[in-house]
């Protein structure tokens, strides 16, 4: 049962990822392309349906809605697209992260805060 569950998981992040490669090619019809991006600006959204906070419910609407809406959205797209846009989503998440490139994405991080603080202390009225 486990095993189902990791390998279902594992499914919906490569469909998730091929969505996104699939609302980029040409041959997807509009119609996929506006659901993929309202189904990824859903998911990457702070506003929920029902807050998370919410004990047990709160995480439904990620459980259900989210998984539901990449099914639409991956019937809508044509089945050539996305099993192209399936291998090349596979290949992908295949790769090993660069450290280096999360390490320079923290600092960057890190340094904006900092310029932000500097820029408020010095234009804030006292």
């Amino acid at each position: 049962m486990l095993s189902r569950l990791k390998e279902w998981a594992r499914n919906l992040k490569r469909d998730s990822y091929a969505l996104y490669l699939a609302s980029r090619d040409p041959r997807v019809p509009w119609y996929a392309k506006a659901l993929a991006i309202a189904i990824a600006a859903y998911a990457l959204s702070p506003i929920d349906l029902i807050p998370d906070f919410i004990p047990v419910i709160g995480y439904l609407d990620d459980l259900i809605l989210l998984p539901l809406g990449i099914w639409l959205a991956v019937s809508l797209v044509p089945p050539d697209v996305m099993a192209e846009c399936r291998m090349r989503a596979s290949v992908a998440l295949q790769r090993p992260a660069s450290r280096a490139g999360m390490i320079a994405i923290i600092l960057l991080w890190i340094a904006g805060a900092f310029a932000f603080a500097w820029a408020i202390s010095v234009h804030w009225p006292r």
